[in-house]
């Protein structure tokens, strides 16, 4: 399956359980206008340091599931709050921060990928033969 086709799914997903929550339990998420609580330079902080932005703004927080999306995969966790606060009022924004997620994560792994295939080449292998120091 392509990753286009998941995300579509994963936002067909989100709308459904936000519409099925707003119409049966009532909950009030999505009502608020981003530009009127943030701005530009929240944006772009949160897009480069996600972790310390987190940290350090006035996000709500708290739960064994934030701290644990803080550490692994603070991307996600930043497109799922603005997923519930923001899909209602600003679904641009929302659809920019799951391509971040996209993005960002796949990113993050091939460059730690390369880094340790790099490291493992200079690492002596001992059925190379001794290794003569000059």
């Amino acid at each position: 399956m392509s990753t286009f086709i998941k995300f579509l799914l994963l936002f067909f997903l989100i709308s459904l359980v936000s519409s099925f929550l707003m119409t049966t339990f009532d909950v009030k998420f999505g009502t608020v206008n981003y530009w009127n609580v943030r701005g530009v330079f929240f944006l772009i902080f949160i897009a480069i340091f996600p972790r310390l932005t987190l940290l350090f703004s006035s996000v709500p927080f708290g739960g064994l599931f934030w701290w644990l999306g803080l550490i692994f995969c603070p991307r996600l966790l930043v497109a799922i709050l603005a997923t519930f606060a923001y899909w209602q009022t600003n679904p641009i924004l929302v659809c920019i921060a799951w391509l971040f997620v996209i993005g960002g994560e796949s990113t993050e792994k091939v460059v730690i990928h390369r880094r340790v295939r790099k490291q493992k080449r200079y690492y002596h292998n001992p059925s190379d033969g001794p290794v003569i120091d000059v």
